[in-house]
């Protein structure tokens, strides 16, 4: 029978040493989260200096989220085999190499294979944050701390992105949105070995190399599909044959995880009701919140004309209105309200503020409406974003981690 309670010396350490881990962890979250943010406020300088048309444009944001969808599932399952704290690093390396890479292109191919790389990075470390985050802290008033921290330190890292975004590419360059990632690394680099745990990786945690090229085909296709919607049509045929390619394979590899002993994903990770519902919330919130600051983006440079740096201050309510309400709203209604109702509120209001954007004719200059509106969403993301976090995480078998 394993005990629940600490002993007595490492209750007395924690106040001085128990968050120097979460430092870590959340600069390196930071950094993927830094990195989109600021891209959006670049995206059209970038585009302008490699003579990118409207379609090439888009894949400065879509190779990276290819890459990133593609490598998810798998850096996940690599953090439960080798370690998170060895696969954390080894994306935060590879992030920071990416982005050295990406801001010395000098063609847009280049540019667009760097962001790729960059993608793939982002899911290795990503995950491994995730994972890191139930490994440190098991406690459940402990956890619920650690990632009331860690939300708030990812919503007010956006809203930093966003100007800092638009200061280095004022100040700088565009280029400089990448170069910055190298040094935001080096606390990833330099402090993880010293403060993150060293936890064996489970052998039993196998990779399926079937389902592993199974996920990532089907992932890749369905980010692709999506992608070229915009510009192709729905009715195109590579449209259609990329979204049921990936309808195919993502079916072929549900099937396969359902009979496979050493699973990629095993399907008591999703099918879990709470986890299932925290996981479907946390989509929702990811749409409605790079979908509205990447169109947003250009609505306010393209035809409101602003420059970069008042681009960024233009969005920073939205970040301000997620870090606070993150860091101060939520904490204080979950003593109160079920996590599934704080969960509802979040995604009504991020619903609210997108729908004031809906009426958002593209000639508009309407400052006021896309102020209140993304203060709203804001706010509505921050109320969410803790309790589908902490749902999502409860109760997670230690080799289902990743």
């Amino acid at each position: 029978m394993t005990s629940t309670t600490r002993p007595a010396g490492a209750q007395q350490q924690a106040p001085a040493h128990r968050w120097w881990p979460l430092l870590v962890i959340a600069s390196a979250h930071l950094m993927a989260i830094l990195d989109t943010t600021i891209m959006f406020v670049a995206l059209p300088s970038a585009q302008h200096a490699f003579g990118l048309s409207v379609a090439a444009r888009q894949w400065i944001v879509t190779a990276y989220a290819l890459a990133f969808a593609a490598f998810l599932l798998v850096g996940g399952r690599l953090a439960d085999r080798l370690g998170a704290r060895c696969t954390l690093l080894a994306g935060v390396i590879g992030f920071a190499l990416a982005s050295a890479a990406g801001g010395a292109s000098v063609t847009g191919a280049m540019l667009l294979t760097a962001r790729a790389v960059q993608g793939a990075s982002a899911a290795v470390l990503v995950s491994s944050t995730k994972s890191l985050l139930v490994t440190v802290y098991t406690g459940e008033e402990e956890r619920s701390r650690a990632i009331g921290i860690f939300t708030a330190t990812l919503t007010a890292g956006a809203a930093f992105g966003l100007i800092l975004g638009g200061v280095l590419t004022t100040g700088l360059g565009w280029r400089w949105c990448l170069y910055v990632n190298v040094p935001v690394s080096l606390v990833a680099i330099i402090g993880g070995p010293k403060v993150l745990p060293a936890v064996a990786g489970r052998r039993d945690a196998r990779i399926d190399l079937t389902s592993a090229v199974l996920a990532s085909a089907g992932m890749a296709a369905l980010v692709y599909g999506l992608g070229e919607a915009a510009s192709a049509g729905w009715g195109s045929g590579q449209v259609a044959g990329s979204l049921g390619g990936a309808a195919a394979a993502l079916a072929v590899f549900a099937a396969r995880q359902a009979g496979k002993p050493s699973r990629l994903l095993p399907l008591r990770v999703v099918c879990d009701r709470n986890r299932g519902g925290a996981l479907l919330a946390m989509i929702v919130n990811s749409l409605s919140t790079f979908g509205m600051m990447l169109i947003l983006t250009y609505q306010l440079q393209t035809v409101m004309g602003y420059p970069a740096l008042r681009t960024g201050l233009a969005l920073l309510p939205f970040a301000l209105g997620a870090a606070v309400s993150s860091a101060l709203i939520a904490p204080r209604l979950a003593r109160r309200i079920a996590p599934r109702w704080l969960i509802a509120a979040g995604i009504f209001l991020s619903a609210a503020g997108l729908a004031l954007l809906i009426g958002l004719p593209p000639a508009s200059r309407s400052l006021p409406l896309i102020f209140i509106a993304t203060i709203i969403e804001g706010t509505g993301t921050g109320i969410g974003g803790p309790p589908i976090l902490a749902t999502a995480l409860r109760a997670v078998l230690p080799g289902d981690t990743g």
